[in-house]
């Protein structure tokens, strides 16, 4: 998270004071540090920095857990085991690479625009391991206190400080350990790195339990929302009205009045397709819009799609079976991410990972985008097959089955789910702003703390 200057302002902190004296460093992104801090090269504080080793398949005689990037908690600064890796190390690897409580870990290889490399982590745990090729692990060196360092290894992630030693020479980035562990910085006494770790541990374990309170919340709005539009769509909007059973299990009782009917006889059901991607005459100059995976996440958060990842062109969809759809058509994902759904905003083709509903003049698209995003969510899970590639085969997708109200009803449903949806996402955007101020307070207090904008050797428990 980068900090703006204003996130470290002094009366952002009321409660601690400065240091009494500061005196002018050589690095520009930490600028004055307490007189009394000295200043040095990053690579003091590390005995050695050793890149990691990704061995082989396990084979039951020299296997071993190997720390990957994705087991970094990068919030925490810690790594997790929840969901660790075994491969098999060579004996005469195994020893010398095995990671030890307070050893830190280097992110050399990876990132991404938004995510750049050269994060780093503390390793806490008694478990035997080593760390993949794209880790280096680093010693901590004799007067140092692994804490303190994963929390300035931290505040130099903020101020993008990596960023100087990252190559870049084809689509992954590296960083150059050399060049990183050159930085300047300054260290406070190994009394006072244990008092600021200390009181680091301390506030960002309360900060964090904040966060995770108000995450909490976020999840109930979200099953309150969900609630909110399942009933709406099953039961309709007057409580007091007849029901009947609808014989169908996921469905339950429905209005009295209400038809109950598979859905390919109220919505046309049209499959999408994907040109042969080996002509390359298919996808030059494209300015069709066309609905593919790469879209689930925009198509989960919005109503409406306008625009897509990615388009193809006029050749393309005249030697495939996708074929235009029409504005108010809606789209639902089959494979991998299943149930994400949007209604076209405009004309659009898709892949063949959607199955596209054009509504006939009994079924109006908003009404149906909320049986999709209210209770047959469960029922695309119940069809769902395939471990590895998950999807829902044509067969289940032609059986579909959902409730019709009248056209006027219909509407008065999405109008009422609608309204009931805005205010609780009005709310929950709310509470993800505050997550989000709880967060960069986090950042910055780590900031202020070991770059000695605010002294906090008096803070107690």
């Amino acid at each position: 998270m980068m900090l703006s200057p204003e996130a470290l302002a002094p009366e952002r902190f009321p409660r601690f004071k400065p240091y009494a004296e500061y005196r002018e460093t050589r690095a520009a992104w930490l600028g004055a540090a307490p007189a009394g801090w000295n200043e040095r090269r990053l690579r003091a504080s590390v005995s050695t920095c050793q890149n990691g080793i990704w061995g082989d398949e396990p084979d039951g005689i020299n296997d071993v857990i190997c720390m990957r990037v994705s087991d970094f908690d990068r919030g925490a600064l810690r790594v997790h085991m929840s969901n660790p890796t075994i491969r098999s190390i060579p004996p005469g690897d195994h020893p010398k690479r095995l990671l030890a409580h307070g050893d830190l870990l280097l992110e050399k290889s990876g990132g991404g625009e938004r995510q750049p490399v050269g994060a780093v982590v503390l390793y806490d745990w008694d478990v035997p391991a080593v760390c993949s090729n794209f880790i280096a692990r680093m010693t901590v060196a004799p007067g140092y206190q692994p804490g303190f360092l994963a929390y300035l290894h931290a505040t130099l992630y903020s101020a993008r400080v990596n960023t100087k030693s990252i190559k870049q020479s084809t689509g992954i980035q590296n960083l150059d350990s050399d060049s990183y562990l050159d930085e300047v910085v300054c260290f406070p006494s190994l009394n006072e790195q244990r008092a600021i770790a200390d009181f680091l541990d301390r506030e960002t374990a309360k900060i964090d339990t904040l966060v995770a309170r108000k995450q909490r919340l976020i999840e109930l709005l979200q099953e309150k929302r969900a609630a909110l539009i399942t009933r709406a769509v099953t039961r309709g909007l007057d409580p007091d009205v007849p029901l009947r059973d609808s014989g169908v299990p996921w469905l339950g009782s429905v209005p009295a009045h209400w038809r109950v009917r598979r859905l390919k006889f109220a919505a046309r059901l049209e499959s999408g397709h994907t040109p042969n991607r080996e002509v390359s005459e298919y996808w030059e100059n494209c300015t069709i819009p066309w609905i593919s995976l790469n879209d689930v996440s925009y198509l989960a958060a919005h109503d409406y799609a306008y625009e897509t990842v990615n388009y193809i062109n006029e050749l393309g969809l005249a030697h495939s079976s996708a074929r235009m759809l029409p504005p108010g058509t809606v789209v639902l994902s089959r494979d991998a991410t299943i149930g994400r759904c949007a209604i076209l905003g405009k004309s659009m083709a898709t892949s063949q990972h959607f199955v596209n509903w054009v509504c006939r003049p009994e079924m109006l698209p908003e009404y149906l985008l909320l049986v999709f995003r209210g209770p047959m969510q469960q029922e695309f899970e119940r069809l769902t097959m395939g471990a590895t590639l998950r999807t829902i085969g044509m067969p289940d997708v032609k059986s579909f089955v959902a409730p019709v109200p009248p056209v006027a009803e219909q509407r008065a449903i999405v109008d009422s789910a609608h309204e009931g949806a805005s205010a609780i996402d009005r709310l929950t955007e709310r509470v993800r702003e505050g997550i989000e101020r709880l967060r960069e307070y986090r950042a910055a207090l780590i900031t202020a703390a070991v770059t000695g904008k605010i002294d906090v050797r008096g803070e107690v428990v």
